[in-house]
């Protein structure tokens, strides 16, 4: 089934969609090519927080597709958004605002931050100090992400500020993480920890909740009616295009099967081999 023409842009998935591993999933730059033929917008909306914008962009440049930063939006700069709004204070700093933002003249923010380069770059864009363990009492939230270098004391240290009542926040609740060796422990994994000690769920930012898809459509400028998510997982893509209340293409290069994506309710507007075959 091609791409209703109703359609003005599309939110793509990357890992299962554009790759799988190391390997490219079709001939990109032609693919990418009949994308601009069409003349459709393009975004790309992914839960993989480790990585900046800038990243991906070097990344499909050695695929053979050129895109500018601003259209890769991923879950770290999605909980960076939220962040942002949860900390940016009243009007007057004086009515209501956290007491550490008043101590500190109305211009200080931080939180304590699980996560790599993509998260601590998002929060800093956002006038936002990512906080080490050594500073954590500052911290007004708590954000975790993907942390090749996680430890003990990151984990206890998290559970502790949650425990006080501080905002916590989170990329994405993906339980694991591709790589070439396999399937690892992903953000949502070690979220879970925090979850069981403390009986708190975060905020996510990722999907399949509405908040990175929002931020790409709005990039994009359309309608949510004439805005597609394209995805390979179910539970994440699929799930989140829903719920944002776009209509919504599983592809069947990544995870999901055909099977699968018959049975999911509510209905999928479009189910196909790939995305060249989207695109035919």
């Amino acid at each position: 089934m091609p791409i209703p023409q109703y359609i003005k842009s599309l939110i793509l998935d990357m890992d299962g969609v554009l790759w799988k591993g190391d390997a490219p999933i079709g001939d990109l730059p032609r693919i990418f090519g009949r994308i601009r033929e069409r003349g459709l917008k393009t975004a790309f909306a992914t839960n993989n927080g480790t990585r900046t914008p800038g990243q991906y962009v070097e990344r499909l440049a050695g695929l053979g597709v050129t895109v500018e930063p601003w259209q890769v939006v991923t879950s770290a700069l999605a909980v960076a958004e939220l962040v942002d709004g949860a900390l940016t204070p009243p009007p007057s700093p004086l009515r209501g605002a956290p007491p550490i933002f008043v101590e500190n003249g109305g211009r200080w923010r931080g939180v304590f931050a699980i996560g790599e380069a993509g998260v601590k770059e998002s929060l800093h864009a956002k006038g936002i100090e990512p906080l080490p363990v050594e500073r954590a009492a500052e911290a007004q939230a708590v954000v975790m992400g993907i942390d090749r270098q996680i430890n003990f004391e990151k984990m206890a240290t998290a559970t502790l500020l949650v425990r006080r009542g501080l905002p916590f926040f989170a990329t994405n609740p993906d339980k694991t993480f591709p790589t070439s060796r396999g399937e690892i422990p992903g953000a949502g994994a070690w979220v879970s920890v925090v979850v069981t000690a403390t009986g708190m769920e975060p905020i996510y930012a990722g999907k399949p909740a509405p908040y990175l898809l929002e931020l790409a459509r709005q990039r994009l400028g359309t309608a949510k009616e004439e805005t597609l998510v394209v995805g390979d997982r179910l539970e994440t893509d699929i799930a989140g295009g829903q719920a944002a209340g776009m209509p919504v293409a599983l592809v069947l290069s990544g995870v999901a099967k055909r099977e699968e994506g018959e049975a999911w309710e509510p209905k999928i507007d479009v189910v196909v081999k790939d995305l060249a075959s989207l695109l035919a």
